[in-house]
């Protein structure tokens, strides 16, 4: 077999799933693909550059993302966009470390230009469209991040505190969790979610009636 660049970041994505992102060197992935090291750097100049590429490959079913067919459902379509990046960078392990530490691909560029395009077509401004897709963005990363640390924390599967103690400490906090539930939960995440998008819209409606 070959070996050519598509190859070489296919067996690296393999290798993250398997050993995660602090894992992946490569050496590792050289052992992987059956050759010396540096062979890699015929196609990748660094580990960074080999990141990025995977970045890209992760990132590349974004490009289909559908356009924004009704302006009314601007909304819906915003919660269908920050889904499709949760479950993007939960694909991988590490896929949220991963793509935080890499640089945006001119892939990710059109998708992006298409979104606000979108957005502008439901009022928004290209700003407030801006700062909308950024948000979301940054709290669906954010919340991975979250989410995927937890996971592999050594005590994850450790016991949990006393509960009576800790309500009677921390008797707010115990109030918010019940409203929220499991911080990394599915109704904690839909919950900040909802809060961006409200923010959103109450922005929409100043805008129309300037």
């Amino acid at each position: 077999m070959a070996l050519e660049k598509g190859i070489i970041v296919a067996a690296a994505l393999r290798l993250l799933q398997d050993k995660g992102l602090d894992g992946l060197t490569l050496r590792r992935l050289a052992g992987e693909l059956g050759v010396q090291a540096p062979a890699l750097y015929w196609h990748v100049k660094n580990k960074q550059e080999l990141l990025d590429a995977m970045a890209e490959a992760m990132t590349a079913a974004h490009v289909t993302r559908p356009a924004l067919a009704d302006p009314a459902a601007w909304r819906e379509w915003m919660r269908d966009y920050a889904h499709r990046d949760r479950a993007m960078l939960n694909s991988y392990r590490d896929g949220a470390r991963l793509v935080a530490g890499t640089r945006p691909s001119p892939l990710l560029f059109e998708v992006v230009e298409r979104s606000v395009a979108s957005l502008e077509s439901a009022g928004f401004t290209a700003g407030d469209a801006v700062r909308g897709l950024f948000a979301v963005s940054s709290y669906v990363a954010g919340f991975v991040l979250e989410e995927q640390a937890d996971r592999m924390r050594p005590d994850a599967d450790g016991a949990m505190p006393d509960l009576a103690a800790f309500q009677e400490a921390h008797p707010r906090l115990m109030a918010g969790l019940a409203e929220v539930g499991d911080p990394q939960g599915e109704r904690s995440f839909e919950g900040g979610l909802r809060l961006i998008l409200d923010g959103m819209g109450a922005r929409l409606r100043q805008e129309t009636f300037e």
